[in-house]
Parts: C-alpha cells; sequence; structure tokens
C-alpha cells in the first residue's frame, strides 16, 4: 500500500492582526468543554458527589490545572536546559510542548485544593474526572498531528496507512498520534464509561481513579512503542522511552488506589 502523505496544516486556524487561533488550542478547549458537558451529568450518577453548578465553576480549576501543570511537566520532565536558557519560550504553548503527566499532577491539585475548599470527597469528585479525562487526552493528540510533532517511528515495508512526514524525511512513519488519540481517547474512554456504570464501583472513591491511571499508563506505553523518542533524549534505560519510564510510577500508583478502594468503606447509595 501506498504510504500517505501527512496534510502540511497551518498550525493557525484564524489570525486577526497580532491575535491568532491555533488549532492546538482549539483542541485543548474542545477536550475541556465536551469533558465538563459530560461531567455535569455523571457527576450526578449515585453517590451524587457535586453539584452542576460545582461542576461548573471547576472548569476554570481545570483549564489551569492542565495547561500549567502540562507546560511546566514538559519543561522539567523534557527539556529543562533548553528552557532555563530561554526562558520566555517557557509561555509558548501554541508551540506544542505539553507533557501529560504534568497536566495530571496540575489537575490533581486543582481537584485536591478545589475540593478542600467546597468540601467534597476528594476521591470520589476524582473517579468523576477520571470517567471524562480521555476525552481531553484523544483531543490533545489530534493536536499533536495537526502540529505535526510527536511523529511515529519508521513502519515496516507495506505497513497499512504509513505516512511521511516532509517535515522530517521521506521515510513513511507509523502515525502514532492517531494511534494514541484512539488508544488514549477513544478505547479509554469507552473503558472508563464501562466501568462507571457500575454503581457499586462508584461507591468505592479512589476505584475508578485507580482504574485510569492504569488503563492511561497501559494505553500510553503501548503508543510509546510506535512514537519516534524525543531527539534530545532518544531511548533511556532499557530502551524504554521518557514517557513509558514515567508511566512506571502511575501504574503502581493506580494499582494501589484499587487495592485501597476496595478495602474501603462504600459511600452510602441515595435511592434513585
Amino acid at each position: 500500500m501506498k504510504p500517505l502523505v501527512f496534510p502540511d496544516f497551518n498550525p493557525v486556524l484564524v489570525k486577526l492582526g497580532p491575535f491568532a487561533i491555533h488549532w492546538y488550542a482549539l483542541a485543548y478547549i474542545a477536550g475541556l468543554v465536551l469533558g465538563w458537558r459530560l461531567m455535569r451529568r455523571v457527576s450526578q450518577w449515585t453517590p451524587t458527589v457535586a453539584t452542576p453548578l460545582q461542576v461548573d465553576d471547576f472548569l476554570s480549576w481545570a483549564t489551569v490545572g492542565v495547561v500549567l501543570g502540562g507546560r511546566i511537566g514538559y519543561v522539567l520532565f523534557y527539556q529543562p536546559g533548553a528552557f532555563f536558557r530561554h526562558p520566555l519560550d517557557i509561555i509558548a504553548v501554541w508551540q506544542g510542548g505539553m507533557s501529560f503527566h504534568g497536566g495530571m499532577l496540575g489537575v490533581a491539585i486543582a481537584i485536591t485544593w478545589f475540593c478542600l475548599r467546597n468540601r467534597i470527597n476528594v476521591l470520589a469528585f476524582a473517579d468523576r474526572i477520571a470517567v471524562v479525562a480521555p476525552i481531553g487526552l484523544g483531543f490533545g493528540r489530534i493536536a499533536n498531528f495537526i502540529n505535526g510533532e510527536l511523529w511515529g517511528r519508521a513502519a515496516p515495508p507495506g505497513w497499512p496507512f504509513a505516512m511521511i512526514y516532509p517535515r522530517v524525511d521521506m521515510t513513511p512513519r507509523f502515525p502514532s498520534e492517531l494511534y494514541e488519540a484512539f488508544l488514549e481517547g477513544l478505547c479509554l474512554l469507552i473503558v472508563m464509561l464501562v466501568l462507571a456504570q457500575s454503581g457499586r464501583r462508584r461507591a468505592h472513591p479512589g476505584l475508578l481513579t485507580g482504574w485510569f491511571l492504569i488503563g492511561y499508563g497501559i494505553a500510553r506505553s503501548i503508543g510509546e512503542c510506535f512514537r519516534e523518542p524525543d531527539a534530545f533524549l532518544g531511548f533511556l534505560w532499557s530502551g524504554l522511552t521518557m514517557g513509558q519510564l514515567l508511566c512506571v510510577p502511575m501504574i503502581l500508583a493506580g494499582i494501589g488506589l484499587v487495592l485501597f478502594a476496595r478495602a474501603s468503606r462504600p459511600l452510602p447509595v441515595q435511592p434513585a
């Protein structure tokens, strides 16, 4: 099968004078808005953990957590030296460079702070966020594809739908951004929605969050097998990538959270 050629998208959707709307930003906005709409429903599943108004208020907290955590995480985990030499580049998020692991820590801080201020069960609220989070992950990967970044490794001859990235070279490669959008976005969303259908699981705070951490860690680790490692890092210990190494503590934390949640007393389930 003849390889596809990467469509050279213009990263700017609309430009009015000095102001520009980038596809990258639009993808994050779409993920946050769609996640917020679904979260308003999920939060009302028994046992109820928050009011729709509280979910509305949390949207701004989530936005700050994702953007600040994702960018700071990328700077610290991937290119600390480069950004410390050029600190103004840290705010140039439209050029790409967001770390999910950093974004997750940013959102975790936002969830904890928000829930303590509003007297909401932190783990129960986090469980509902975990159900909708894959929406944002999927849109984030689509943003990577539009930006023409995080391309895949060289594909074997005849690999279906291999793609040439002319800005990189003329080698047919895995379109790994789309693979990751499928695994971390669609597949993980379906898994989380199926798990969340059980009122018994929802009643154990932290259980769904634990499964999300495990599921994302597995999906990301698989996706990294098709993705070209960052040139400034390359392969690390035993041929693993930075993304895979960062998933190890995440999976372990997820297993620990699942075990903790199963052993904890369930929340009372209000009658429907």
